[in-house]
C-alpha cells in the first residue's frame, strides 16, 4: 500500500472512534419547555432503563419535574422543582430542593426534538413535548 493510502485509512480511523463534542449552550433559550424523559443509562452505550417525567425547563431558571418515582417505590406523582443556571456551556441543576449543592449535566445531543443530557451519575434522554 501507498503511504497516501495509509494515511488516509488511518485518518477516516481515528476520526469514526473520535466521539461527538457535548453541545456548548449560550443560554437557556433551546432547552426552554417540556421534555418526556423516556430512558436513562448509566453510559451512553449501555442498556437504557424506561422512565416516565416530565421535565419543565422555565425561562426564569425553574427546572419543575413531574413523575413517578421510581426510586423509592412510591406510586403517586410527584411535582419538584428545582433551580437551575447555564454555567460554561452546561446545565447547573440543583440536587434537591432547598439544598444549594449542584450538578452538572453536560448537552451530548440535542435538535428541535430530542436533547441527551450526561449529568454525574447518568445519561438522560428527552423528547421535546
Amino acid at each position: 500500500m501507498k503511504k497516501t493510502t495509509i494515511l488516509a485509512l488511518g485518518m477516516a480511523l481515528s476520526a469514526f472512534g473520535a466521539q461527538a463534542e457535548d453541545v456548548s449552550l449560550e443560554d437557556n433559550s433551546k432547552i426552554v419547555g417540556k421534555w418526556h424523559v423516556y430512558a436513562t443509562a448509566p453510559a451512553l452505550h449501555k442498556e437504557k432503563r424506561a422512565q416516565d417525567s416530565e421535565w419543565n425547563f422555565k425561562k426564569n431558571g425553574v427546572l419543575t419535574i413531574r413523575g413517578k418515582d421510581v426510586v423509592s417505590g412510591r406510586t403517586g406523582m410527584m411535582n419538584i422543582e428545582l433551580k437551575y443556571t447555564i454555567e460554561d456551556g452546561v446545565i447547573k441543576r440543583q440536587k434537591a430542593p432547598g439544598r444549594e449543592k449542584y450538578e452538572s449535566c453536560a448537552v451530548t445531543e440535542l435538535d428541535s426534538s430530542k436533547m441527551v443530557l450526561k449529568c454525574q451519575f447518568l445519561y438522560y434522554f428527552l423528547d421535546k413535548k
